[in-house]
């Protein structure tokens, strides 16, 4: 049965997101405290700058203070007013502060004003602090402009050369991604990287060793029931001819045991013509109703030993598919429930069309099976109830398994659960992709 997987990001994408998130965030934090020490040193040379300044002003012999909006200065001397910018006329002596350099709201203004004292002198002097926040951006803005611009041409070249050191990493993912399930050729993919190279090189032994197994696999299930197919059929001849010039009871049991044995023999190599790989490409258009009908037709001699009731229901409905294995699957499904139902039982076949899709229902009136039955149903050589089930069928425990290999085959999905009439229903949902809307000519 085919599965969609879903996966996250690349490791190319997370560690590019993590590197170039931790770059932005160090760059900010760096920004932060280049601002905050600038704006430190900055206040200290320019408190630096008011002292120089104000020390030439007190000393000064002028009456006049050239106006500009970057200093303001006002002078007492004996407490008369000496000079004073305009905007400092309405400062009176009284108001001035004491002796000291600090920041404070003054006429309107947010100023770093410094005042001394020099004998009968009496000096303030004051500087716009949005000047000294515009000239520290400035610094700050000049200075880390380069790293700025610098950003987007690191985080473009950590980005390629991730991508780069990942490559022979996303080769071989793409690699195994697009590979066949029964390809055990050595990886196209090379690389020297401490990381990867190990990792291509233990792929490829283990392909060899997974090679090796899976054609035993293959090949000894139907190459055992092949040579085995000469030997029982010399046997049934030798019974049967045993059986004609002598009387014993222990013949009946001998020929039922040699039909069991046949019947494991066939089952096992329809097993391994079951592979799923090798049957897509020959798929055509099959009315599955029609194939059902052929398939109950072939089986009526065993419903009519046990005289049971079929019934079949449904329209014309197509998939993609072979005859062979669908056959197969049917064939499977209604002999299960021909075997386990009673005598005199009933057993419902329908095919289904629900939106777009094609589905195949079986439900019997046996005796059903419980949910741990029901989840090791497709194991292999699995009965239950073994040789010991209420039907007293014999069996070889591998329909269920050919079953599932022919639902791989379609990428199909089955569901077991309680029939209404007491005993297992089996679902059978096929793909959209298969469902043709009508046969093809």
């Amino acid at each position: 049965m085919q599965r969609t997987h879903t996966y996250g990001l690349s490791i190319s994408r997370r560690l590019t997101m993590i590197l170039i998130s931790a770059m932005v965030l160090v760059s900010f934090m760096a920004l932060l405290e280049g601002y905050k020490r600038s704006m430190q040193q900055a206040q200290q040379q320019m408190d630096a700058h008011l002292h120089n300044l104000a020390g030439v002003l007190i000393n000064a012999q002028t009456t006049q203070w050239p106006e500009n909006d970057d200093v303001y200065a006002k002078l007492w001397d004996k407490g008369r007013v000496v000079f004073s910018a305009k905007k400092l006329i309405p400062i009176s002596a009284v108001q001035v502060m004491e002796p000291g350099i600090k920041t404070t709201n003054m006429v309107g203004l947010r100023l770093r004003v410094l005042a001394i004292k020099q004998g009968d002198k009496h000096l303030i002097v004051g500087e716009p602090m949005q000047k000294r926040f515009n000239l520290t951006e400035s610094l700050i803005l000049s200075a880390m402009m380069p790293l700025v611009v610098a950003m987007p041409i690191l985080a473009l070249f950590i980005a390629w050369y991730i991508r780069l050191s990942l490559l022979p990493l996303t080769q071989l993912s793409k690699e195994l991604k697009h590979r066949k399930a029964d390809n055990f050729e050595r990886l196209n993919t090379a690389s020297t990287d401490a990381e990867v190279a190990p990792v291509i090189e233990r792929l490829n032994s283990l392909f060899t060793k997974v090679e090796a197994a899976y054609l035993r696999e293959r090949y000894f299930a139907s190459d055992a029931a092949h040579e085995l197919k000469t030997p029982i059929s010399s046997l049934k001849i030798h019974l049967h001819n045993v059986s004609q010039e002598m009387n014993h009871v222990s013949f009946d049991a001998m020929a039922l045991g040699l039909e069991q044995l046949t019947h494991i023999v066939e089952q096992m190599l329809t097993l391994a013509r079951t592979e799923p790989d090798s049957w897509q490409a020959n798929f055509t258009n099959i009315d599955v109703l029609s194939l059902t009908q052929t398939v109950v037709s072939n089986l009526y001699p065993r419903i009519e030993l046990k005289r049971q009731q079929i019934s079949l229901e449904g329209e014309d409905a197509y998939i993609r598919g072979c005859e062979f294995t669908l056959s197969t699957l049917f064939i499977n499904l209604i002999s299960n429930a021909i075997k386990y139902s009673p005598n005199d039982g009933s057993i419902q076949l329908s095919v289904l069309n629900s939106e777009g899709r094609i589905g195949w229902q079986i439900d019997d009136s046996g005796t059903g099976m419980s949910e741990a039955q029901i989840a090791r149903v497709f194991d292999r050589f699995y009965r239950v109830g073994g040789d010991k089930h209420p039907s007293g069928e014999k069996g070889a425990g591998l329909g269920m398994a050919i079953v599932s290999q022919i639902l791989a085959i379609y990428g199909a999905k089955i569901v077991l659960q309680e029939s209404h009439l007491g005993g297992l229903r089996a679902q059978v949902w096929f793909l959209k992709e298969q469902t043709c809307v009508t046969e093809s000519n």
